[in-house]
């Protein structure tokens, strides 16, 4: 059977690789911390349970519209409203079937061969393999720690040619957790539109950053950029991982695309997790989910106090999402030997930067705190005592 070029040329999630050996691990009997994978330990918020309990009931749970349920796209419509102060028109919200659906959709409806998509080093690697997928080259611009690893304004400008198409931001970020200011945000907007660029703006881990210092909800892109694109989701902050269930925000021009492709390439999202999704956007959900999130900040504070404590130092801290991006340099290994040393010697499974580009490939490694607190201080203690053991 001869394999297409597209498969062929992507690699391998490496997050997921480490996955599969620290579960070989596990049926050894051994006691693996999996800090490894992006995924919140706390599940959706019971209301949300509930309401699929009461959905399977024996009742037709047929296909609903492409484009998502009218009643859910009017939430989430509803949570930018009262969460972030904007007011998004529910006919431009796509409900996909995960965030990853939202940025297929996305990208077949912009992206041509040969079109020039910049994107920040380090971020997720599964972001720029469907730009690949359709063709787009994807370039890598590096950026580090006096960015806090994301893209600036003056980053864009200079590696801006007449071939490219758009660019793709994440913010926060996965790897780091950390976040693009919204001025210097606002600044790469006007450029890309000035360009008549678009502008594909994940926000999957907005709504678990930190407040501003006057304590308002962090800003959407949309609140200057009405046109970006926005990908969104469910799996982050309301806990819903496994219920495949995403959104995207786009142009009016863009929803009829949207909705074919969409038609054709997975018909609609699940109608039950859609259902069972209207209940996030209850009063007592939305509590329960800020609740989360401050138990995220505390974990985030033990983490790095630990991390500096056994002399592995975070030089740009996160202040969103779940992730911290340590640098592993002073012990003289790889990336990839530490994440090897850390889960055959101490137990604890991590990501190299290898996945994540080529900045701090080598020398960076990502940390999931979405773990328990009591797993988080045992992950450290281990960790600790493997540094020992490396000095020694």
């Amino acid at each position: 059977m001869k394999i297409s070029q597209r498969a062929q040329s992507i690699a391998p999630f490496f997050a997921m690789e480490f996955g599969k050996h620290a579960a070989a691990l596990e049926a050894q009997g051994r006691d693996i911390i999996k800090l490894n994978i992006g995924e919140p330990d706390f599940g959706a918020p019971p209301a949300v349970i509930q309401a699929a309990r009461n959905l399977m009931d024996g009742r037709s749970l047929a296909y609903t519209s492409a484009l998502g349920i009218p009643e859910l796209r009017e939430a989430i419509a509803g949570f930018y409203r009262n969460a972030h102060g904007v007011n998004v028109a529910p006919a431009r919200i796509v409900v996909t079937a995960g965030a990853s659906a939202a940025l297929l959709l996305v990208t077949a409806a912009l992206v041509n061969p040969g079109d020039e998509a910049i994107v920040g080093d380090p971020s997720y690697p599964c972001n720029r393999q469907f730009l690949s997928s359709f063709g787009a080259h994807v370039k890598l611009v590096a950026t580090d720690a006096a960015t806090r690893y994301q893209l600036d304004a003056a980053a864009v400008r200079a590696n801006w040619t007449e071939k490219t198409s758009g660019l793709l931001i994440a913010t926060p970020s996965n790897p780091t957790g950390t976040s693009i200011p919204s001025s210097e945000l606002n600044a790469i907007c006007e450029w890309a539109r000035s360009n008549d660029a678009w502008r594909i703006v994940d926000e999957i881990y907005l709504n678990l950053s930190d407040p501003d210092s006057q304590g308002r909800s962090p800003q959407t892109v949309l609140s200057f950029d009405p046109d970006a694109i926005v990908i969104n989701s469910f799996s982050k902050y309301f806990g819903m991982t496994g219920w495949r269930l995403g959104w995207c925000v786009v142009p009016d021009a863009l929803v009829p695309t949207m909705e074919r492709l969409a038609q054709n390439y997975y018909i609609c999202p699940s109608t039950l997790a859609q259902q069972a999704a209207l209940a996030c956007f209850t009063p007592e959900s939305l509590a329960v989910c800020e609740a989360r999130r401050i138990e995220l900040v505390q974990r985030r504070a033990l983490v790095l106090e630990g991390l500096a404590r056994i002399g592995l130092p975070v030089s740009a801290p996160p202040d969103g999402a779940f992730f911290v991006y340590f640098d592993v340099s002073r012990t003289g290994l790889t990336s990839w030997q530490f994440c090897e040393r850390a889960l055959r010697d101490a137990h604890v499974a991590l990501t190299p930067g290898k996945d994540f580009g080529h900045c701090g490939a080598d020398t960076h490694v990502r940390l999931s705190y979405a773990a328990s607190a009591s797993s988080l201080k045992e992950a450290i203690e281990r960790l600790g005592g493997l540094m020992n053991r490396l000095k020694a």
